[in-house]
């Protein structure tokens, strides 16, 4: 058993890496990461204008150097900064849907580092709604990468304590709480008038086609953007997902753990129950999930939702679960 002394060590070595705002601040012009907390999920942030803290994120998250980080700005006026094209449908989206869990990729300008473009030609950017982090991007002055804080293709974490759990404690943590969307933002392309939906997120398809007010495309060219890779968003225990309870109840024994949306039969074993409503399941899957992980269960057995709109980007991200 550890001792008092260096249980008191490992705790106020824990402790240390809660960051406060103004540290936050001094680590990111310092060029170091610092985890922060968004409305989607914790992102691992860097300074966007520095490539050697950028590549720390690629290095730290074991992160293909191809997959192109989101540009977190303060606001609409920065978008500029960072956009060789920012059309009037592109304008439209950033006034309709910042700050907020959206993603606008845009041409990107010349002098944009392509190790935060992820070698593409365009640039990813956000203004994400969360009180803390807005605060962090006005008073430091600075944009930034900020892709989910974890290692690549496994869980994002949506609380501080993911954060530790996937990355360790001496990264950084500025702990903003846990997150309200729970699930990564939606990430929409535009080029001219014309717009593609690239990853689905809490913001419905339905509400970006009528800011839009016409249909999206599939551009000919083919665009990178993060959260496209099947296997992604992914405990370590193997998942097998089912479309009815019955089917899951009758799989389950003492050596699985399962989620379930709404009431119903349960299963035998370890089980975690959700209110059967998306924003609900949003907020809190990826927690239970980390949740069910730890439990080191042989499958964990997922009851998977309806597919309908409100539910399709948690659905999506089950499936990339799964793969």
């Amino acid at each position: 058993m550890a001792s008092l002394s260096s249980k008191m060590q490992f705790l106020g070595h824990t402790l240390n890496m809660h960051v406060n705002l103004q540290q936050a601040i001094a680590k990111l012009k310092n060029g170091e990461v610092v985890a922060i907390p968004t409305e989607t999920v914790y992102g691992l942030a860097a300074d966007a204008s520095n490539d050697a803290a950028l590549l720390q994120i690629y290095s730290i998250k074991e992160r293909p150097a191809n997959n192109p980080l989101i540009v977190h700005i303060a606001d609409i006026s920065q978008v500029t900064d960072w956009a060789a094209e920012f059309s009037p449908l592109a304008q439209k989206f950033a006034k309709a849907f910042w700050p907020g869990p959206f993603t606008l990729v845009l041409p990107a300008k010349p002098h944009v580092s392509p190790v935060v473009r992820g070698n593409q030609p365009t640039v990813a950017l956000r203004v994400p709604n969360h009180a803390l982090t807005l605060q962090l991007l006005n008073q430091s002055g600075l944009a930034l990468a900020a892709p989910s804080a974890n290692k690549f293709t496994q869980l994002s974490p949506t609380t501080a304590a993911h954060v530790a759990a996937s990355l360790g404690d001496a990264i950084p943590v500025l702990d903003g709480g846990a997150c309200r969307v729970g699930i990564e933002s939606t990430i929409v392309a535009v080029q001219g008038e014309n717009w593609q939906l690239l990853r689905l997120g809490m913001l419905p398809e339905a509400n970006i086609h009528t800011v839009a007010g016409l249909p999206a495309l599939r551009f000919k060219q083919a665009i990178k953007a993060p959260g496209q890779h099947l296997l992604h968003y992914s405990p370590r225990t193997p998942i097998q997902l089912f479309t009815s309870r019955e089917a899951l109840v009758k799989n389950s024994n003492s050596r699985t753990a399962a989620l379930l949306l709404g009431a119903g039969a349960v299963p035998d074993g370890t089980y975690f129950e959700l209110h059967n409503n998306a924003a609900d399941v949003a907020q809190k899957l990826y927690d239970t999930l980390h949740k069910m992980d730890a439990l080191n269960a042989e499958k964990l057995l997922i009851e998977t939702p309806p597919n309908e709109p409100a539910w399709l980007a948690i659905l999506d991200r089950l499936t990339r679960a799964a793969h």
